[in-house]
């Protein structure tokens, strides 16, 4: 009896959610019939909103066209109208001289005779009769104005619904990756109806295109493109690859996308290593940006006092408080880190070593920085050593304190540059040719360039005194920027001499 219950309230519950089951399908058919309902109303609507453009497209060539008809037959019209006028006057003259040669047979003096048949004889050399050109100016025909639309009736019968647009192609060979843009080129075939194109990327670093890869980050859409290329600009390739696919889209529908293509976007990243950084320095979360923090090194003010000058000011200067801002507190994990860099070397080190290839990045200062320094280093600089006073570290000094000057510095040894400052700038490392050069970012001007002699990898280094600095990685080497320093470099007569000093 117990098992009965028990199957019979198990076939209860089974029934219980299939009911479910099936009222949940009902409900779903329902809204589907709603919306057939409202779609379909909806491709009436849109039908004969088409039929109505239609309709009025013709109706406008065949105002233009009667309207041409009408101004030919108007212009005949004119033209027939000329040639009977020039008639009617040579008939009325020919009338006027056959009356005169009437009256004159009818004198019977002979002089009197004479002088009329003379003035008869003159006015007929004249007479418009003898001028008039017996061939009408135009010509009744109008067939040429006949419209003959027997083609264009076949093809209105031929008339159907869109299809999807074909599935377009991106052209890899025509795709480029350059100056942190990205140019996509895609083909569709020929006669396939398209109103515009959508594009989506996403950056990843992983080159699958399919399965069960992990991809980061979403689709980018970009849309209402009516060419089939477009440049995406503007991106940091903080990524290995950059994914793209493309889809056609017609009035009625949008078709598949593309078979998805992995571009790689070779650009060098790093971040700025908080474990390095002098306690003075404080890097952001991100580890794109290091700020000033006048308190983080506030026990070591006794300690250090004396070692070695501070960056861009002479070393009996008392330190100006941080910034309009309230001052940072130090971060509770400072204690213990065993700060890489002391006393007055207010430095801090990408997470990278360089040791092959060419790269760029580029640095801007905060508006209220006082001095700061970039360029690159040897992994063993000293936890006191400054950049550009050893013979590590090449650099470029920016001084804004007091006065605003612009140095290269080497060993140190420093040659100041008769160049303005720029809000941003580019450091560009070709490992392999051992060069090191800075520039304008905005402009690419070069402001100096080392012909340097690496033993070792690299790293970037940076120091910032009363202010802060931001990194922005992820750049490509910009386009011609190496022929652009040669050429650059030239042009500087004095560089090669002066240079050699700094090396």
């Amino acid at each position: 009896m117990e098992a009965q219950k028990e199957a019979l309230s198990r076939i209860v519950t089974t029934l219980a959610a299939k009911s479910e089951e099936i009222q949940s399908f009902v409900e779903i058919l329902e809204e589907i019939a709603e919306k057939v309902e409202e779609n379909g109303a909806q491709a009436k609507s849109d039908l004969q909103e088409e039929f109505d453009q239609l309709y009025a497209v013709m109706n406008e060539m065949r105002d233009a066209m009667t309207a041409r008809i009408e101004e030919e037959q108007q212009s005949k019209m004119m033209a027939v109208e000329t040639d009977m006028q020039a008639c009617q006057m040579a008939l009325d003259n020919s009338t006027q001289l056959m009356d005169m040669a009437a009256d004159a047979l009818q004198e019977t003096e002979p002089d009197a005779f004479t002088q009329a048949a003379k003035r008869i004889k003159d006015r007929v050399t004249m007479s418009p009769a003898f001028r008039l050109t017996l061939k009408p100016k135009v010509t009744d025909n109008m067939s040429h104005l006949v419209a003959d639309f027997t083609e264009e009736k076949e093809a209105l019968r031929k008339l159907d619904f869109l299809p999807a647009p074909t599935t377009p192609e991106i052209d890899v060979e025509s795709c480029r990756v350059e100056d942190n843009t990205v140019t996509v080129v895609w083909r569709v075939p020929e006669g396939s109806r398209v109103d515009h194109y959508l594009l989506e990327y996403r950056q990843t670093d992983t080159a699958a295109t399919g399965g069960r890869a992990k991809v980061e980050n979403g689709w980018q859409l970009i849309e209402d493109m009516e060419e089939p290329f477009y440049t995406i600009l503007g991106l940091a390739f903080n990524q290995k690859y950059i994914q793209l696919r493309a889809r056609a889209c017609n009035k009625a529908v949008a078709g598949d996308y593309s078979e998805v293509v992995t571009l790689e976007t070779k650009a060098l990243n790093f971040k700025l290593d908080q474990t390095s950084c002098h306690a003075n320095l404080k890097v952001t979360e991100d580890g794109s940006a290091v700020e000033w923090d006048a308190m983080g090194g506030k026990g070591q003010l006794q300690e250090t006092k004396g070692r070695g000058s501070r960056p861009g000011s002479p070393a009996k200067t008392v330190r100006p408080a941080s910034p309009a801002k309230s001052p940072a507190k130090r971060p509770a994990s400072a204690s213990k880190r065993g700060d890489r860099f002391t006393g007055e070397s207010y430095t801090v080190l990408a997470d990278v070593t360089l040791d092959e290839g060419q790269h760029y990045w580029e640095v801007t200062a905060q508006p209220e920085c006082k001095s700061y320094t970039l360029g690159v280093a040897y992994r063993n600089l000293g936890k006191f050593d400054q950049l550009g006073k050893t013979n590590t570290s090449w650099c470029l000094h920016v001084n804004n304190w007091l006065q605003n000057t612009m140095s290269a510095k080497h060993n140190n040894k420093s040659k100041q540059l008769d160049v303005s400052i720029p809000e941003r700038i580019g450091v560009y490392l070709d490992y392999d040719n051992l060069v090191l050069s800075f520039h304008d970012a905005e402009t690419k001007q070069l402001l100096h360039q080392f012909k340097a002699k690496f033993q070792q990898p690299v790293l970037p280094a940076f120091m910032t005194w009363c202010g802060g600095l931001t990194v922005q990685t992820g750049l490509q080497v910009p386009s011609n920027l190496e022929m652009k320093t040669v050429q650059e470099s030239k042009k500087v007569s004095p560089a090669s001499s002066e240079l050699s000093v700094l090396e």
